[in-house]
């Protein structure tokens, strides 16, 4: 679990072909001396497994659907990549929750200054616009980010100055790919509002919903 507050920029120092995944040495300005080998590292937005750790790099493998699913794909060499450690339970949750796991990627289709921001407007597939909210929770490349508008097609942030600075985005141009995780609770209360057509098939004749008699009649209470 993460919060989308980035914590350092990481550098791509080496790419190895694993089948159809991949292997990833990283450096970074994280001292990882109190790290281990398991631990979790997000690694623009995608939770990845540190197999091999060094005071300030790291390697990680990458197996083939998190390849096809993010930018991963189109990383090289040198790349710059936004770095965040596991959340402990003990810290604030200065953004919000963030799993890690990779929805899917969006295209930078405008970057527009005004004042002391740049409004950066996303493309999106309508598989992620249609579960997000204006005002609500996005994590672009990692970065947990609000939501200023935004349709089924496509949703706008704001960047001030010190988010540019220490992370990825400020350094993204039009037509950059970038990885999308969309609000993990939003999902949730979508999937519950929904309802399933497969869970409403298996009730019995004349039930329409689980109710706490019907768990009563089966045995569940």
């Amino acid at each position: 679990m993460f919060t989308g507050i980035i914590e350092s920029f990481g550098t791509i120092k080496r790419i190895e072909s694993s089948g159809e995944g991949k292997v990833l040495h990283i450096g970074c300005d994280l001292d990882l001396s109190e790290s281990k080998i398991g631990d979790s590292i997000a690694v623009n937005g995608a939770c990845l497994t540190a197999v091999s750790l060094e005071k300030h790099a790291f390697k990680v493998d990458m197996a083939p659907e998190t390849v096809e699913r993010t930018t991963f794909k189109s990383l090289t060499t040198g790349s710059r990549v936004n770095i965040e450690r596991a959340l402990k339970l003990s810290d604030r949750i200065d953004g919000h929750l963030v799993s890690g796991h990779i929805d899917g990627t969006g295209t930078i289709s405008s970057i527009v200054r005004k004042s002391n921001a740049v409004i950066i407007k996303i493309d999106v597939p309508l598989t992620l616009g249609s579960d997000m909210i204006e005002k609500g929770s996005v994590a672009i490349e990692g970065i947990s980010l609000t939501i200023n508008q935004c349709s089924d097609k496509d949703f706008q942030v704001s960047i001030i100055p010190h988010t540019a600075d220490i992370t990825t985005i400020g350094l993204k141009r039009v037509g950059d790919e970038v990885n999308i995780e969309t609000d993990m609770i939003g999902k949730y209360v979508k999937k519950i509002l929904r309802g399933s057509v497969s869970k409403n098939d298996a009730l019995p004749k004349g039930e329409k919903d689980i109710s706490m008699e019907l768990l009563a009649r089966n045995g569940f209470l």
